[in-house]
């Protein structure tokens, strides 16, 4: 297994490397530990153009360092046998840099930290989860900052079935929830009183059968507000992980970007798994 981990050496980024070994200690996984600087050239003004390959490989050297030291943290504190080290450093954007990497090493899965509910939402959290969520085409597993592992006994499954779920997505779910075995715990908030449409109880029986060899269960919140029932439901279950479909844009938006008054908690102390397909 290939996994991604974007660093930028704050705690919040450490916080998600332990997260990761913590929950991928049983596999056999190499972690590629990904720096992206795109500072240089973009902070250089015509008078210091011709001390930018100066700069470059004083920055490149004070970075290479970081990440060395990082590995050696890394080895010190969890010398699992199973587990192998990389570290990158890419010149580039942040989601140029992220793409490159997940086409050279195949990476399986991306796990990053963020700042609280900010780290998704650009007011908020800072904008690299909120841009790699929504425009990198690779399961994201976010970590926000108040996180601590907890053995994740309970995943949540929000969704409102109005789409069929692709093999893919519905592939690293149950991965995922294999991990720990893990209980599947999968959530429709409606309404009051609205049935499901004919195209709703297909994508239901459909992802039902998919799940056959897994625990699970199906729960139906009726409410209109559908951060209050995630929010109690994550209380009531002790939810330790969220996945949610990122292609179900209305709905993901809501869950995660949709500012609101009241303060959630879920968006600050739950990991989100993001599936695309």
């Amino acid at each position: 297994m290939n996994v991604l981990i974007p660093t930028d050496f704050s705690d919040n980024s450490w916080n998600a490397i332990e997260y990761a070994i913590s929950l991928l200690k049983e596999v056999r996984v190499t972690f590629h530990l990904l720096h992206i600087n795109n500072r240089l050239g973009t902070e250089m003004g015509p008078e210091i153009q011709g001390s930018g390959t100066l700069l470059a490989a004083q920055d490149k050297i004070k970075v290479a360092t970081q990440l060395q030291e990082l590995k050696n943290k890394i080895l010190t504190q969890y010398a699992f046998h199973n587990h192998a080290y990389k570290s990158t450093i890419e010149n580039t954007s942040f989601i140029k840099g992220v793409r490159s990497q997940i086409t050279k090493n195949e990476i399986d899965l991306i796990i990053m930290g963020t700042k609280g509910a900010s780290g998704i939402k650009k007011y908020t959290l800072g904008s690299n989860a909120g841009d790699v969520i929504t425009k990198v085409k690779c399961p994201v597993l976010v970590i926000p900052e108040n996180t601590r592992f907890e053995e994740p006994k309970h995943i949540a499954f929000p969704t409102d079935f109005n789409l069929l779920y692709k093999e893919r997505i519905v592939k690293t779910l149950k991965s995922v929830t294999q991990l720990h075995h893990s209980f599947l715990h999968v959530v429709h908030v409606r309404g009051k009183n609205l049935p499901l449409t004919e195209a709703q109880e297909k994508n239901k029986i459909f992802l039902k059968d998919s799940l056959e060899e897994i625990q699970h269960r199906f729960h139906t919140c009726n409410t209109f507000d559908l951060e209050e029932a995630i929010q109690k439901f994550v209380e009531k279950k002790q939810i330790n992980i969220i996945a949610m479909v990122a292609k179900n844009l209305n709905f993901f938006q809501r869950i995660l970007f949709r500012p609101t008054v009241k303060k959630m908690s879920y968006q600050t102390e739950v990991p989100f798994l993001v599936l695309h397909e």
